[in-house]
């Protein structure tokens, strides 16, 4: 027994020391496993702080980002540009020209062509040139208007994409709200289930109260994972509207409990008639017909046109002649332009003219009365949504309060599973009409200030 002690004493040593061995080993994995998981996790994770966005915040990076805004913006600057080009018409322009003209000698000082003044000739003169026509006073007037379409074009599709942010915006909030209100939701049956478990075990209720528990639990959490599926895809799709770069690391603020106050009907009215930018644009678009036509007129009238040279046309190229004879000098022409034919296309254009002016007007009066019909639509719309909203938060209120006292009642022996979880599902219910309720005033008062101004 005493040889083999130390026998067994080392063995036991040397267990020790596998088992400490092993022991290092395994922590020394799980260290690097747990390291390379973080890492691992951590690496697509974006660490700065989030972005806040407010609903200004998000309309003014919409604005700087959309493409059919900057179309809109790209036309009416095109339109300014052609204004500036049909102005520019109207005033004499200055041109400088030199020209150096070789005509066949015919052994005389004036060459075979008669026009030459002689075998060599040079022109070095400046002209200024003026066309006097009404054609070009109408289409100054035509491009005026066609900028005022364009401008009010820019700004109904400014106004549009407001409407679109404030629905993507509103919508992410209460995507959160509902996953917030489901996550509450999950909770309470969670709870539920564990005081039906207690009461089963003390022998209060049957154990059918604990299934219709457990399917309430498992409903509740099927609902959080559809609440943060719809979360995560309206956070991008508010992303997609006012990010660059795709960013999804932002936080938007929740102003929904301060809701704006509705002005009344004809105070919108009145600002509808004179800040819609669909009724602008249609009245532009009518007085844009009305210029076609003066144009269409002016191509059966004569068109007269002032030239005036100032320069050098001499058989020198320089101030003064060989014999000294100065060379600079002056000269002017008149023209007067009369159209007599031109196989009907007068005629067609101012045909085609009409025709572009009755439907600007056609167009112009249905504009009218589709801003009448819209204006009264969304009013009531967004007046109904702002009346509801006292209603849905009293219901919300009345609901939580309802389930509160369910859930005592049925802890005391007085009220079924069945009421308990009626009672949860009315007060989610409640919740998420509240959110609804509130997203849909925000809307309906974007879609009326479309007609009556911006935000």
């Amino acid at each position: 027994m005493k040889t083999s002690a130390p026998a067994s004493s080392g063995t036991h040593a040397a267990i020790i020391r596998q088992a400490c061995v092993l022991g290092i080993v395994s922590l020394t994995v799980l260290t690097f496993a747990q390291v390379g998981s973080s890492q691992g996790n951590a690496g697509p994770q974006n660490t700065a702080a989030p972005l806040t966005l407010t609903l200004q915040d998000a309309l003014a990076r919409a604005r700087k980002i959309n493409p059919e805004y900057h179309a809109a913006l790209t036309e009416s600057g095109i339109a300014k540009e052609d204004r500036v080009q049909s102005r520019a018409a109207l005033l004499p322009n200055v041109n400088y020209n030199t020209t150096f003209f070789y005509n066949e000698g015919n052994h005389t000082a004036t060459g075979r062509f008669i026009a030459a003044n002689g075998v060599h000739e040079y022109e070095s003169q400046g002209n200024a040139h003026q066309v006097i026509s009404l054609e070009n006073v109408a289409e100054y007037r035509r491009a005026r208007a066609a900028e005022a379409v364009a401008r009010a074009r820019a700004e109904i599709a400014a106004r549009g994409l407001v409407v679109t942010v404030v629905r993507a915006y509103y919508g992410f909030i209460v995507a959160q709200r509902k996953y917030a209100s489901v996550q509450r939701a999950a909770a309470e049956a969670q709870h539920f289930l564990d005081i039906s478990q207690k009461l089963e075990h003390g022998g209060e209720v049957a154990h059918s109260d604990v299934v219709k528990a457990q399917i309430q639990a498992q409903q509740q959490q099927r609902e959080l994972q559809e609440a943060e599926l719809e979360m995560s895809r309206s956070r991008l799709e508010l992303a997609v509207l006012v990010f660059p770069d795709f960013n999804e690391n932002f936080a938007a603020v929740d102003d929904l409990q301060t809701p704006e106050p509705l002005p009344g009907f004809d105070e919108a009215q009145s600002a509808a008639g004179r800040k819609n930018p669909e009724l602008r644009a249609a009245v532009a678009a009518l007085n844009q017909a009305r210029q076609e036509v003066a144009m269409a007129w002016n191509g059966f009238l004569p068109s007269l046109s002032f030239d005036y040279f100032y320069g050098i046309d001499a058989n020198q190229f320089a101030t003064r002649a060989p014999d000294g004879t100065r060379n600079l000098g002056y000269a002017a022409t008149a023209s007067l332009q009369l159209p007599v034919w031109n196989w009907g296309a007068n005629r067609s254009k101012l045909k085609q003219a009409n025709l572009r002016r009755e439907q600007a007007n056609i167009e112009l009066t249905a504009t009218q009365r589709e801003l009448l019909s819209n204006l009264r639509i969304f009013y009531n719309e967004a007046q109904t949504a702002r009346a509801e909203l006292d209603l849905l938060s009293q219901s919300a209120d009345l609901a939580a309060e309802s389930l509160r006292l369910t859930t005592l009642r049925y802890q005391a022996g007085e009220a079924t599973a069945l009421e308990v979880v009626d009672a949860q599902n009315t007060r989610t219910q409640s919740q998420n009409a509240l959110n609804d309720g509130q997203v849909r005033f925000r809307v309906a008062l974007a879609n009326l200030q479309t007609l009556t101004g911006s935000l």
